[in-house]
């Protein structure tokens, strides 16, 4: 590092010596102190020339300087140390990452294997096969986290499956749980719409086709289904009525017979405007 000192004031030049020259300056060089410096002290300019932006540096400054520069060393030293280990920690658990990954690609490509079994079974009519090769497909991806895909079209899958087999409560559930991992799955919801038709589910089968034509509002056939059923989920509602007030007049009628009176004492109206009923005694 070499250090530049001030021109002489001209009081100083004044008082030296005859053999000093008014305009000297003296230069005084001392060996780097550091290979890690990264400014010369020959590259600035001396005190009380035109400024160029940069002054000379003091020794307490240097000092300060090469001790600071020592502890950004170690900084870096020991980051460089704490990055290797973390890097021997991450080399050390990769491998089992790496197995566990193709656990389960094997496993998905097991179920997958499954799967396709099973299109073909049901291709050629061997529904109860079919279901066994699904159900296969669907254990062997029960524990992968990126399996919810397969495991939603094999459920759908064995819900077509109990529909030709004539198991329509069956069918009901599978196309839940395929919804459960997919709410949008459109074959599902049309197939248990069907299911709950034709197990006279009218209200259900209606709620799973106004889902459809949220999902597809130009399906005019869904829609003519939904027209058809709502005067069978009426009619089924007012005969459900009939049977369950059925009921409660036998109940009645073991409790007031007792007491020798009957429901036939109770005459029930029912509002035209709100559909309830409202109950009279007469003797």
């Amino acid at each position: 590092m070499v250090l530049i000192e001030q021109v002489p004031s001209e009081q100083a030049k004044s008082n030296s010596k005859p053999k000093q020259t008014s305009e000297s300056t003296t230069t005084k060089v001392s060996p780097p102190a550091d290979s890690s410096s990264t400014a010369t002290a020959a590259e600035k300019a001396p005190s009380g020339y035109a400024s160029d932006g940069y002054e000379t540096a003091s020794d307490t400054e240097l000092n300060e300087t090469e001790n600071g520069s020592n502890r950004e060393s170690e900084k870096a030293v020991n980051a460089t140390s704490s990055s290797s280990d973390g890097d021997l920690k991450e080399n050390t658990q990769q491998p089992e990452t790496n197995v566990v990954q193709l656990n389960e690609q094997k496993a998905l490509a097991q179920a997958n294997d499954a799967k396709v079994e099973g299109n073909t079974l049901f291709k050629d009519g061997l529904y109860e096969e079919a279901l066994s090769k699904y159900e296969l497909a669907l254990q062997v991806a029960a524990d992968i986290p990126s399996s919810t895909e397969i495991r939603s079209i094999c459920h759908a899958n064995r819900a077509a499956c109990f529909s030709k087999l004539g198991k329509h409560a069956e069918t009901i559930k599978e196309c839940t749980k395929a919804l459960e991992l997919n709410p949008t799955y459109m074959k599902a919801l049309v197939r248990r719409a069907e299911a709950h038709e034709k197990l006279e589910h009218y209200d259900e089968a209606i709620t799973d086709m106004t889902k459809i034509l949220e999902l597809e509002p130009s399906n005019d056939q869904v829609r003519r289904s939904v027209m058809r059923l709502k005067p069978l989920a009426d009619e089924k509602r007012e005969k459900m009525k009939e049977e369950m007030i059925g009921k409660l007049k036998e109940m009645g009628n073991s409790i007031l017979g007792r007491f020798g009176m009957s429901v036939d004492n109770f005459k029930a109206v029912k509002d035209p405007n709100t559909g309830s009923y409202s109950v009279s005694f007469q003797k």
